[in-house]
């Protein structure tokens, strides 16, 4: 039996919430570099030639089985997001306890990282701010200390996704169905006036789930318009 690989994935705190809940089942990462089309239905991309002669749905399946950075259908990814460590916590005279878990956490014990271990709790920005205890006397004011998911080590991360499908495809051929998908929200405020869809953070509406997709996508940086060729990976939760 093949082995599965693993590889690490970057989601931000809103994808990650769409994720937990359900929503979001697939996501589109621009191809880098951009393939270069040739005369027929293929394509170049780093020196090789893809589905020249063959029509567009062959020279997805190719380009993607054999170039696609995320894998293939069976193929694992963990992700990464922005997290911290709670190693203690003070109680009212000022001495060091156990930090009993509020809020999402998982346990770690020895974690390596940086130049040091880890024991304690992770805990997850998507779930909310936190603040740690200024120094080691529990006296001093209360900080941040988030750590950039491209800093978190596999140990950590608590989402597990299983590949269903690999494709590529232009960005803006996105359906209603996959833009839904992707993560887009269903704003339920007044039910009476129909479906209206919208991205958590950007406090505009729409009754087509595809430009609520195409907001998504310019809030992290893309660009709409160039109307890139993306990879699009399908998956679902795996449970630990």
């Amino acid at each position: 039996m093949p082995e599965v690989k693993e590889r690490p994935i970057l989601f931000n705190a809103p994808m990650v919430r769409a994720t937990l809940e359900g929503r979001k089942t697939v996501t589109r990462r621009a191809v880098n570099p951009q393939p270069r089309l040739t005369d027929g239905s293929g394509f170049a991309w780093k020196g090789h030639l893809f589905g020249c002669g063959s029509d567009d749905r062959e020279t997805s399946r190719n380009f993607s089985q054999h170039c696609c950075p995320f894998g293939k259908p069976g193929d694992r990814l963990w992700v990464r997001e922005t997290w911290g460590v709670i190693s203690h916590d003070f109680d009212e005279h000022g001495n060091m306890i156990d930090w009993e878990p509020d809020r999402p956490a998982s346990p770690i014990r020895e974690m390596r990282f940086g130049q040091g271990y880890y024991s304690g709790h992770v805990i997850y920005r998507a779930d909310g701010e936190a603040a740690w205890a200024g120094d080691d006397d529990g006296g001093g004011d209360d900080r941040s200390a988030w750590k950039p998911s491209i800093h978190m080590p596999r140990v950590a991360s608590r989402i597990l996704l299983e590949i269903t499908a690999v494709r590529v495809e232009r960005l803006q051929d996105i359906s209603e169905d996959q833009a839904k998908a992707e993560g887009v929200r269903l704003y339920t405020d007044h039910a009476e006036l129909g479906d209206w869809w919208h991205v958590e953070g950007i406090e505009t509406y729409s009754a087509d789930p595809r430009k609520s997709f195409e907001l998504l996508w310019q809030s992290t940086g893309g660009n709409w318009n160039a109307n890139p060729w993306v990879w699009v990976v399908e998956f679902k939760r795996v449970t630990p």
